[in-house]
């Protein structure tokens, strides 16, 4: 941390690094005058020091919100290695409501009471093309971004604290889930039993997997006669098109088991591929994915959606979305007494705290499973009884 003083006319003044520009890399300085002595000017730069040390030296900036965040922000959080998906909904919520509702306010400027009413204005008229306002888990991510994006502005010394500490987001509601009993399941598979993509949705059924992984599966990732698959490059969808990406964790890229009714399922559905192939010819293209359209082209993520909304309306079932497979899923395997740690592995979430916050609707009844067997256990049969 360098300051230097020097002399100009009569009085005295200094100037200090005080760091890289954080995106251009551009050296900066703060620099002050006017003082009468030296020591004056000396003690006003210690005491500037001091503040950059503690993080609250910023420099007068008519920043506002919207600048920074497009301009500089944006840009910069995108070097960080962010997932792409992960990115372009920090863009789009940037875009469609930080920057409408906040985007004219001088960054130095912003007050934890205007993020108040700003999200009160998003809880009651944040739908721009419908009417009403957002959830309140929705507001709430918006401000966990804004939080995040405040957070790098202290710490490039824009700001001296991150207002969005002293804010008031909403609480965040849990919506309730929507599953499926087990019979419901089988129904399920009964009615897409003749679908060329049946394998496809007993997968979903059997493993909990998710959309894009279920769609990002190659041959190479199966081992049907060890009757395992490897989750390594799932399919998702950023701004409508698709990408290759990692596993949304580390433990996203798993190993699973597979039950014997799957892997028969596999295997004939890799048979009718192989028709399928030699019926198109030439015209085939060979993705190596396991799930493609009969000329092999890759499966659209929302098509795949598509069909299963058409399939469930058919079926005559209870309407839940795709990715609530995977909630009933995990659900059934709870309910059927699988530890809670080898379901988050299979499920592949980060840890099994999720796992346990996700299905808190299970564990209850399960705590009273798990009394009486124990109970049963310790005390023998029937030793309960009143005779």
């Amino acid at each position: 941390m360098r300051g230097s003083i020097r002399k100009r006319g009569s009085t005295y003044s200094y100037w200090l690094d005080i760091g890289p520009d954080p995106v251009t890399g551009k050296r900066r300085q703060r620099t002050k005058g006017g003082f009468r002595t030296k020591r004056e000017c000396q003690a006003a730069l210690n005491e500037a020091i001091s503040a950059l040390r503690l993080g609250t030296l910023v420099q007068p900036s008519r920043r506002t919100v919207a600048s920074f965040l497009v301009e500089e922000w944006l840009p910069a959080v995108r070097m960080t290695g962010l997932r792409d998906s992960t990115w372009a909904s920090y863009r789009m919520n940037v875009e469609k409501h930080l920057v409408p509702g906040l985007g004219a306010i001088e960054l130095q400027r912003l007050s934890p009471a205007q993020l108040n009413a700003f999200y009160r204005e998003l809880l009651t008229k944040g739908r721009r093309n419908a009417a009403g306002g957002l959830a309140p888990k929705t507001v709430r991510y918006i401000h966990s971004i804004l939080h995040r994006a405040l957070r790098d502005a202290v710490r490039w010394g824009y700001v001296v604290r991150n207002v969005a500490d002293a804010a008031d987001p909403p609480k965040a509601k849990t919506p309730e889930m929507r599953v499926w009993t087990p019979a419901q399941l089988r129904a399920f598979l009964d009615h897409v039993q003749d679908d060329r993509l049946y394998a496809a949705w007993l997968l979903a059924a059997t493993t909990g997997m998710r959309r894009g992984e279920i769609l990002g599966l190659r041959w190479r990732d199966l081992d049907l006669d060890a009757g395992r698959v490897a989750v390594r490059r799932p399919r998702i969808l950023v701004d409508y098109q698709v990408q290759v990406s990692e596993p949304k964790t580390a433990k996203g890229r798993r190993s699973l088991a597979l039950d014997p009714v799957t892997v028969v399922a596999l295997r004939a559905h890799r048979a009718r591929q192989a028709e399928e192939k030699l019926a198109v010819g030439g015209r085939y293209r060979d993705s190596e994915l396991v799930f493609t359209g009969p000329d092999g082209t890759a499966v659209h993520p929302e098509r795949f959606s598509d069909w299963f909304r058409q399939h469930v309306r058919a079926a005559g079932l209870p309407r839940i979305r795709l990715h609530d497979v995977r909630h009933s899923y995990a659900t059934a395997a709870l309910a059927a007494g699988v530890p809670a740690k080898v379901v988050s592995d299979r499920l592949g979430h980060a840890n099994i705290a999720i796992t346990m916050d996700t299905y808190s609707h299970v564990l209850p009844g399960l705590d009273e499973q798990a009394a009486g067997q124990v109970a049963r256990l310790i005390l023998g049969t029937g030793s309960g009884d009143a005779s």
